[in-house]
Protein backbone atom coordinates (compact mmCIF):
# COMPACT_ATOMS: atom_id res chain seq x y z
CA UNK A 1 0.00 0.00 0.00
CA UNK A 2 2.77 2.74 0.70
CA UNK A 3 3.96 1.71 -3.22
CA UNK A 4 1.36 4.28 -4.27
CA UNK A 5 2.49 6.78 -2.14
CA UNK A 6 5.81 6.37 -3.17
CA UNK A 7 7.48 9.47 -4.83
CA UNK A 8 10.92 8.71 -7.46
CA UNK A 9 13.22 11.42 -7.74
CA UNK A 10 15.71 11.23 -10.19
CA UNK A 11 18.45 13.36 -8.80
CA UNK A 12 22.35 13.25 -10.35
CA UNK A 13 25.36 15.09 -9.28
CA UNK A 14 27.02 15.03 -13.20
CA UNK A 15 26.06 16.65 -15.42
CA UNK A 16 24.04 15.08 -18.52
CA UNK A 17 25.26 14.75 -21.68
CA UNK A 18 22.54 15.49 -24.23
CA UNK A 19 24.49 15.47 -27.47
CA UNK A 20 27.73 15.64 -28.98
CA UNK A 21 29.00 17.82 -31.67
CA UNK A 22 32.50 16.96 -33.18
CA UNK A 23 33.36 14.45 -30.30
CA UNK A 24 32.52 17.37 -28.01
CA UNK A 25 29.85 16.54 -25.05
CA UNK A 26 27.28 18.78 -24.91
CA UNK A 27 25.62 18.85 -21.18
CA UNK A 28 22.43 20.32 -19.71
CA UNK A 29 25.16 22.83 -17.46
CA UNK A 30 26.67 24.13 -20.66
CA UNK A 31 23.91 25.09 -22.54
CA UNK A 32 22.51 26.89 -18.78
CA UNK A 33 26.11 28.26 -18.69
CA UNK A 34 25.68 29.84 -22.31
CA UNK A 35 22.17 31.16 -21.21
CA UNK A 36 23.16 32.63 -18.15
CA UNK A 37 26.00 34.26 -20.06
CA UNK A 38 23.99 35.59 -22.42
CA UNK A 39 21.70 37.22 -20.24
CA UNK A 40 24.65 38.44 -18.07
CA UNK A 41 26.30 40.73 -20.89
CA UNK A 42 22.61 41.49 -21.63
CA UNK A 43 21.93 42.78 -17.84
CA UNK A 44 25.79 44.72 -18.27
CA UNK A 45 25.25 46.17 -21.56
CA UNK A 46 21.96 47.54 -21.02
CA UNK A 47 23.50 49.27 -17.69
CA UNK A 48 26.49 50.58 -19.38
CA UNK A 49 24.26 51.77 -22.14
CA UNK A 50 21.91 53.62 -19.31
CA UNK A 51 24.67 55.40 -17.72
CA UNK A 52 26.70 56.83 -20.74
CA UNK A 53 23.40 58.19 -21.76
CA UNK A 54 23.27 59.43 -18.14
CA UNK A 55 19.48 57.83 -17.80
CA UNK A 56 19.09 56.32 -14.55
CA UNK A 57 16.50 54.19 -12.55
CA UNK A 58 16.30 51.62 -9.84
CA UNK A 59 17.83 48.68 -11.50
CA UNK A 60 20.61 50.83 -13.10
CA UNK A 61 21.10 52.27 -9.42
CA UNK A 62 21.04 48.96 -7.63
CA UNK A 63 23.54 47.75 -10.65
CA UNK A 64 25.68 50.61 -10.18
CA UNK A 65 25.61 50.60 -6.31
CA UNK A 66 27.03 47.29 -5.95
CA UNK A 67 29.31 47.53 -8.74
CA UNK A 68 31.46 50.43 -7.05
CA UNK A 69 30.77 48.95 -3.74
CA UNK A 70 32.66 45.95 -4.42
CA UNK A 71 35.34 47.93 -6.06
CA UNK A 72 35.68 49.63 -3.20
CA UNK A 73 36.02 45.98 -1.26
CA UNK A 74 39.08 44.96 -3.64
CA UNK A 75 40.78 48.63 -3.15
CA UNK A 76 40.45 48.44 0.92
CA UNK A 77 41.73 44.22 0.52
CA UNK A 78 44.66 44.85 -1.78
CA UNK A 79 46.34 48.11 -1.00
CA UNK A 80 48.10 48.72 -3.71
CA UNK A 81 46.18 50.37 -6.03
CA UNK A 82 48.03 49.03 -9.35
CA UNK A 83 47.66 45.86 -8.55
CA UNK A 84 44.20 46.24 -7.13
CA UNK A 85 42.97 47.84 -10.64
CA UNK A 86 44.27 44.94 -12.38
CA UNK A 87 42.62 42.13 -10.29
CA UNK A 88 39.28 44.31 -9.99
CA UNK A 89 38.21 43.01 -13.51
CA UNK A 90 38.32 39.60 -13.06
CA UNK A 91 37.39 39.60 -9.18
CA UNK A 92 34.14 41.17 -10.14
CA UNK A 93 33.72 39.37 -13.25
CA UNK A 94 34.01 35.85 -11.63
CA UNK A 95 31.31 37.40 -8.47
CA UNK A 96 28.56 38.25 -11.36
CA UNK A 97 28.94 34.95 -13.35
CA UNK A 98 28.64 32.81 -10.30
CA UNK A 99 26.13 35.29 -9.10
CA UNK A 100 23.86 34.67 -12.38
CA UNK A 101 24.85 30.85 -12.69
CA UNK A 102 23.89 29.97 -9.02
CA UNK A 103 20.38 31.52 -9.64
CA UNK A 104 19.57 29.86 -12.25
CA UNK A 105 19.19 27.11 -10.42
CA UNK A 106 16.38 28.95 -8.38
CA UNK A 107 14.15 29.06 -11.63
CA UNK A 108 11.18 27.41 -11.17
CA UNK A 109 10.32 24.72 -13.89
CA UNK A 110 14.35 24.54 -14.52
CA UNK A 111 14.53 21.22 -15.08
CA UNK A 112 10.72 20.41 -16.28
CA UNK A 113 12.22 20.71 -20.23
CA UNK A 114 13.19 17.25 -20.82
CA UNK A 115 14.93 15.94 -23.79
CA UNK A 116 15.00 12.34 -23.90
CA UNK A 117 14.55 11.93 -20.70
CA UNK A 118 17.36 14.06 -19.89
CA UNK A 119 17.07 17.68 -17.97
CA UNK A 120 17.73 20.18 -20.95
CA UNK A 121 18.92 22.79 -18.66
CA UNK A 122 20.82 22.74 -15.21
CA UNK A 123 22.69 25.49 -12.96
CA UNK A 124 25.70 25.51 -14.49
CA UNK A 125 27.71 26.19 -10.45
CA UNK A 126 26.16 22.62 -9.76
CA UNK A 127 28.03 21.61 -12.17
CA UNK A 128 31.94 20.07 -9.84
CA UNK A 129 33.94 21.04 -13.36
CA UNK A 130 32.70 24.94 -13.94
CA UNK A 131 33.45 25.49 -10.35
CA UNK A 132 37.06 23.93 -10.53
CA UNK A 133 37.60 25.90 -13.89
CA UNK A 134 37.09 29.19 -12.26
CA UNK A 135 39.01 27.85 -8.73
CA UNK A 136 41.99 26.84 -11.57
CA UNK A 137 41.42 30.32 -13.18
CA UNK A 138 42.16 32.38 -9.54
CA UNK A 139 45.23 29.97 -9.35
CA UNK A 140 46.91 30.80 -12.25
CA UNK A 141 46.24 34.40 -11.55
CA UNK A 142 47.27 34.61 -7.78
CA UNK A 143 50.37 32.42 -8.96
CA UNK A 144 50.88 35.03 -11.87
CA UNK A 145 50.67 38.02 -9.50
CA UNK A 146 52.95 36.37 -6.67
CA UNK A 147 55.77 35.46 -9.23
CA UNK A 148 55.68 39.21 -10.62
CA UNK A 149 55.78 40.37 -6.68
CA UNK A 150 58.81 37.82 -5.86
CA UNK A 151 60.57 36.78 -9.12
CA UNK A 152 60.50 32.38 -10.01
CA UNK A 153 62.40 31.81 -7.36
CA UNK A 154 61.06 33.71 -4.57
CA UNK A 155 57.94 32.56 -5.43
CA UNK A 156 59.47 28.99 -5.38
CA UNK A 157 60.81 29.69 -1.89
CA UNK A 158 57.19 30.52 -0.57
CA UNK A 159 57.03 26.07 -0.71
CA UNK A 160 59.88 24.95 -1.15
CA UNK A 161 63.64 25.70 1.21
CA UNK A 162 66.45 23.32 2.21
CA UNK A 163 65.11 21.28 5.11
CA UNK A 164 68.86 21.21 6.05
CA UNK A 165 69.63 24.46 6.15
CA UNK A 166 66.10 25.59 7.37
CA UNK A 167 64.20 23.01 8.57
CA UNK A 168 61.59 24.80 10.46
CA UNK A 169 60.84 27.08 6.79
CA UNK A 170 60.93 23.59 4.98
CA UNK A 171 57.93 22.67 7.15
CA UNK A 172 56.18 26.07 7.04
CA UNK A 173 57.05 25.98 3.41
CA UNK A 174 55.34 22.35 2.84
CA UNK A 175 51.99 23.60 5.12
CA UNK A 176 51.94 26.44 2.69
CA UNK A 177 52.03 23.99 -0.39
CA UNK A 178 49.12 22.14 1.11
CA UNK A 179 47.23 25.52 2.21
CA UNK A 180 47.75 26.50 -1.33
CA UNK A 181 45.95 23.57 -2.65
CA UNK A 182 43.48 22.75 -0.36
CA UNK A 183 42.05 26.55 -0.50
CA UNK A 184 41.41 26.09 -4.00
CA UNK A 185 39.65 22.66 -3.87
CA UNK A 186 37.56 24.06 -1.11
CA UNK A 187 36.78 26.96 -2.97
CA UNK A 188 35.51 24.99 -6.00
CA UNK A 189 33.81 22.32 -3.79
CA UNK A 190 31.78 24.94 -1.67
CA UNK A 191 30.42 26.46 -4.28
CA UNK A 192 29.46 23.54 -5.91
CA UNK A 193 28.13 21.43 -3.05
CA UNK A 194 26.06 24.82 -2.31
CA UNK A 195 23.98 24.90 -5.49
CA UNK A 196 23.70 21.11 -5.96
CA UNK A 197 22.01 21.27 -2.52
CA UNK A 198 19.74 23.85 -2.88
CA UNK A 199 18.62 22.12 -6.08
CA UNK A 200 17.92 19.04 -4.00
CA UNK A 201 16.33 21.31 -1.52
CA UNK A 202 13.70 23.24 -3.87
CA UNK A 203 12.78 19.77 -5.07
CA UNK A 204 11.90 17.83 -2.21
CA UNK A 205 10.17 21.12 -0.85
CA UNK A 206 8.00 21.64 -3.97
CA UNK A 207 7.35 17.38 -3.85
CA UNK A 208 6.13 17.07 -0.20
CA UNK A 209 4.46 20.52 -0.10
CA UNK A 210 2.51 19.33 -3.45
CA UNK A 211 -0.31 21.80 -4.02
CA UNK A 212 0.37 23.97 -1.81
CA UNK A 213 4.19 24.54 -3.37
CA UNK A 214 2.96 27.54 -4.90
CA UNK A 215 2.42 28.84 -1.64
CA UNK A 216 5.60 27.74 0.61
CA UNK A 217 8.38 27.22 -2.08
CA UNK A 218 8.73 31.16 -2.91
CA UNK A 219 10.05 31.27 0.74
CA UNK A 220 12.84 28.60 -0.32
CA UNK A 221 13.84 30.58 -3.30
CA UNK A 222 14.73 33.99 -1.77
CA UNK A 223 16.32 31.98 0.68
CA UNK A 224 18.19 30.35 -2.34
CA UNK A 225 18.62 33.51 -3.75
CA UNK A 226 20.50 34.84 -0.70
CA UNK A 227 22.68 31.92 -0.27
CA UNK A 228 24.03 32.52 -4.41
CA UNK A 229 24.62 36.25 -2.84
CA UNK A 230 26.66 34.95 -0.14
CA UNK A 231 28.51 32.38 -2.41
CA UNK A 232 29.50 34.86 -5.19
CA UNK A 233 30.14 37.10 -2.49
CA UNK A 234 32.56 34.40 -0.52
CA UNK A 235 34.06 33.55 -4.07
CA UNK A 236 35.18 37.14 -4.97
CA UNK A 237 36.30 38.27 -1.55
CA UNK A 238 38.62 35.16 -1.67
CA UNK A 239 39.85 35.79 -4.95
CA UNK A 240 41.35 39.62 -4.05
CA UNK A 241 42.35 37.72 -0.44
CA UNK A 242 44.35 35.18 -1.61
CA UNK A 243 46.33 37.75 -4.51
CA UNK A 244 46.80 39.77 -1.77
CA UNK A 245 48.52 37.33 0.37
CA UNK A 246 50.34 36.10 -2.51
CA UNK A 247 52.45 39.43 -3.59
CA UNK A 248 52.64 39.94 0.10
CA UNK A 249 56.40 39.76 1.27
CA UNK A 250 57.05 37.15 4.68
CA UNK A 251 59.02 34.13 5.69
CA UNK A 252 61.77 34.53 4.25
CA UNK A 253 61.57 37.58 2.62
CA UNK A 254 61.25 39.40 5.92
CA UNK A 255 64.28 41.17 5.74
CA UNK A 256 63.33 42.80 2.53
CA UNK A 257 59.72 44.36 3.72
CA UNK A 258 61.51 47.71 3.43
CA UNK A 259 61.93 47.21 -0.85
CA UNK A 260 58.26 47.67 -2.62
CA UNK A 261 59.21 47.79 -5.66
CA UNK A 262 57.68 44.75 -7.78
CA UNK A 263 60.87 43.71 -8.77
CA UNK A 264 62.74 43.88 -5.63
CA UNK A 265 65.65 46.31 -6.98
CA UNK A 266 67.21 48.94 -4.41
CA UNK A 267 64.74 51.69 -6.03
CA UNK A 268 61.85 52.10 -4.02
CA UNK A 269 58.87 53.21 -6.17
CA UNK A 270 55.85 51.57 -4.31
CA UNK A 271 53.34 54.74 -3.27
CA UNK A 272 53.08 53.77 0.35
CA UNK A 273 56.93 53.83 0.63
CA UNK A 274 56.61 57.64 -0.26
CA UNK A 275 53.69 58.02 2.28
CA UNK A 276 55.75 57.09 4.82
CA UNK A 277 59.09 58.86 3.95
CA UNK A 278 57.23 62.32 4.09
Amino acid sequence: MLNQFAISIDIHAAPLTLFTVGGFSITNSFLTGIVSSILLITVFMYVSRMVRAGRYNRFVGLAQWAFEGMLGQVYSVIPDKKLARKVAPLALTIFFAMLFSYWMSVLPGLESVTYEGKAVLRSVAADLNFTTAVALVVFMTVQFYAVRAHGNIGNLKRYIRNPLKDPIGSFEGFLELIGEVSRYIALSVRMFGNCFAGEILLIIVSVLTSYLAAVILPFFMAFELFIGFIQAYVFFMLTIIFTSLAVESHGAHDEDANITSVDHSPSDTHPRAAVQSE
